[in-house]
């Protein structure tokens, strides 16, 4: 089971495909976990989607550890499948939870809000990913060598 999930190809479009999702992804868990770059930190964004969303406070810092912890990983090429499936279930309720059912992010004119189009594309990348692996110069690469 181990082995199905290391398993990849030294692939240099998966690596950057990790590297990109990951680099896009990390700064916004950042905010969330370390409350830099404009984030609150993780007990306020934990208030904030409570009292916004109506979301759980564990299910809050499960997203928030899945976007720094696990794209960390992600980078590094560690487990990359099961970090991008994380990443993919957290898309899908951002999505569920946060879009206002707009395909584009409207902050112009009425009615504005958050469209899903961003949300899309990290889940493209993150099928790719499930798909295919860590790729090139990726952890799970040393480990299932190191396993045979």
């Amino acid at each position: 089971m181990l082995k199905k999930l290391l398993k990849t190809e030294d692939s240099w479009v998966l690596l950057i495909a990790r590297f990109t999702l990951g680099a896009v992804i990390l700064p916004h868990g950042a905010q969330k976990i370390l409350g830099i770059w404009g984030g609150h930190g993780l007990p306020a964004t934990m208030d904030a989607f409570n009292n916004w969303f109506g979301i759980p406070s564990y299910l809050t810092f499960l997203v928030a550890c899945a976007e720094f912890f696990g794209m960390i990983a992600l980078i590094l090429g560690l487990f990359s499948r099961f970090m991008a499936g994380s990443l993919a279930l957290v898309m899908l309720g951002a999505i569920y939870f946060v879009v206002n059912n707009h395909f584009f992010m409207n902050w112009y004119s009425e009615p504005r809000g958050e469209g899903f189009e961003f949300h899309l594309l990290a889940i493209g990348l993150t099928t790719i990913i499930m798909i295919g692996g860590s790729g090139r110069f990726s952890i799970d690469r040393l480990l299932l060598e190191r396993m045979k």
